[in-house]
Parts: C-alpha cells; structure tokens; sequence
C-alpha cells in the first residue's frame, strides 16, 4: 500500500487502521512493511505523537 506524503492524510490512513485491524502500531508497521520511526518522524513533524493508550495519534 502506498501512504500518502501529506501529513494529514497519512495520520487519517494511519489512525484508521490501527483502528479497525492492529492491535499496536508494531504490528501495524510489521505487517505492511513500513518502518515505525519513518511514520513517527513524518507525523511527529506535523505536531502528532503516537499514544500506546489510545493506540492512535493524536
């Protein structure tokens, strides 16, 4: 799957799936194939931190 390059969009792509199929953002990176550090360096630049409570961004 491609993620898109816009910040916003990426954490609406992101948030939905940790939603609806991962139980984490480890499992979610694992099975895509995407790195964690990649998708926290791209959504953490626009003001978002992953919360593990929550499992989303916020």
């Amino acid at each position: 799957m491609n993620l898109p390059n816009d910040p916003f969009m990426l954490l609406s792509v992101i948030n939905m799936k940790l939603r609806d199929d991962y139980s984490s953002l480890d499992e979610l990176c694992e099975d895509m194939g995407i790195g964690r550090e990649e998708i926290e360096k791209k959504l953490g630049a626009a003001g978002f931190e992953y919360n593990e409570a929550s499992n989303s961004f916020r």
